[in-house]
């Protein structure tokens, strides 16, 4: 079984791209605190890196910004490549499943970005019968 849950801070802003086949990514680096103060007495944290798809991804590049608490559900996923010196380099990213606001409303959770909102999509055509001004929306999506 690979399933992770993490609870942390957005330490940057999501980056977001679009792969040649137009499907959304986006990634964002989460600092999670270890339960456990240094021999200085200082909590640490470790930076991870989040990756969503999708959905998902749209989500997160609407809703999260820097600094925001978020709750995060997925697997730990390890990958390879070649860097230019020729030098072979390991990644260790989180792929997101699920993920939620873990702040309240009062610290800026769950207000769109309005820096670099993502591109809309186009309308869905359900014909000459379909009501007009009703999008569709998927509940995963839904940040309640």
């Amino acid at each position: 079984m690979n399933k992770v849950i993490l609870i942390g801070n957005l330490a940057n802003d999501p980056e977001t791209r679009t792969t040649q086949s137009g499907i959304s990514q986006c990634t964002f680096r989460l600092a999670v605190q270890r339960p456990f103060a240094n021999q200085q007495g200082v909590r640490e944290a470790d930076f991870l890196t989040i990756v969503s798809w999708r959905q998902r991804a749209d989500f997160a590049a609407r809703y999260f910004r820097k600094g925001m608490k978020v709750a995060v559900e997925g697997s730990i996923q390890t990958r390879s490549y070649d860097a230019q010196d020729g030098s072979k380099r390991y990644v260790t990213e989180i792929i997101a499943d699920n993920f939620e606001f873990a702040s309240s409303r009062n610290d800026g959770a769950g207000a769109p970005r309005t820096d670099n909102p993502p591109p809309a999509e186009p309308p869905m055509n359900y014909g000459a019968s379909a009501p007009t001004g009703f999008t569709e929306v998927d509940d995963d999506e839904l940040p309640f």
